[in-house]
């Protein structure tokens, strides 16, 4: 873990931009014949790589989609179906829906003047950043990021919401998205525990306590959401949430 801060130490010019450095280096040996060896871009690419999951649960639409999911498939009744697979492809394809205007933004002033070095890694980082930050606090509740800024510590005084830094924009982003998750979570709850209450109430009027009214609540539930057509009426609610 010390190689990497000594490194920068000893030479400026990784210090400003460690992405600068080519990706492979060829070495001539004596004998006439070469040796390559992959230099430190590699290593830190290969290392934000693996913040890529984090990323698209934390500072996407992900969170807030999949968590509603999850209660639909709860309030229903139904355990197991739709699976765990397909409720996370359909929330991150329809993350890349919500996302899509942030992302060609991103790809309009970042990657691409990048990609054409117009732009060093490191300024091509910052530029992603902004409209990322722009989605996230727009999203976010002034409750929340107060609570944060709070947190870390009264000295923290911000001007403007550009001077907030993403330490503390992407806890109070979780935060909201996760409230409002729970609070479409639980409007639609609500329609199938009124067919849950009303099930019970005949089954117990009838005399058959033994019969589980779950067994019997969740063919109507099910009826009941093809009908309205459940599944478009939630993806367009979320994607609406979202601004669109």
């Amino acid at each position: 873990m010390l190689v990497f801060p000594l490194l920068l130490w000893s030479s400026p010019s990784w210090a400003a931009d460690p992405f600068s450095l080519p990706a492979l280096s060829v070495t001539s040996n004596d004998d006439g014949s070469q040796s390559y060896s992959v230099t430190l871009q590699v290593v830190i690419l290969m290392t934000m790589l693996s913040f890529i999951p984090a990323i698209i649960m934390m500072m996407t639409a992900f969170t807030r989609i999949i968590v509603v999911f999850g209660i639909l498939r709860q309030a229903i009744g139904l355990q197991q179906t739709p699976s765990n697979q397909i409720l996370i492809g359909l929330a991150l394809f329809l993350t890349v829906f919500v996302m899509a205007p942030v992302f060609k933004q991103i790809h309009a002033q970042a990657i691409q003047p990048y990609m054409n070095e117009q732009m060093g890694a490191l300024e091509a980082l910052e530029t992603a950043s902004v409209p990322m930050r722009q989605f996230m606090l727009a999203q976010t509740r002034e409750a929340d990021l107060n609570l944060f800024v709070e947190l870390a510590g009264e000295d923290q005084k911000f001007s403007s919401l550009e001077e907030v830094p993403l330490t503390i924009v992407i806890p109070a982003f979780v935060t909201s998205e996760l409230k409002t998750a729970f609070q479409i979570g639980f409007l639609l709850f609500i329609p199938f525990l009124i067919i849950d209450l009303v099930v019970a109430s005949v089954l117990m009027a009838l005399g058959m306590m033994m019969l589980s009214p779950m067994i019997v609540s969740l063919p109507f539930k099910i009826m009941l959401f093809v009908f309205i057509d459940g599944w478009a009426m939630v993806v367009g609610t979320l994607a609406g949430s979202f601004g669109l």
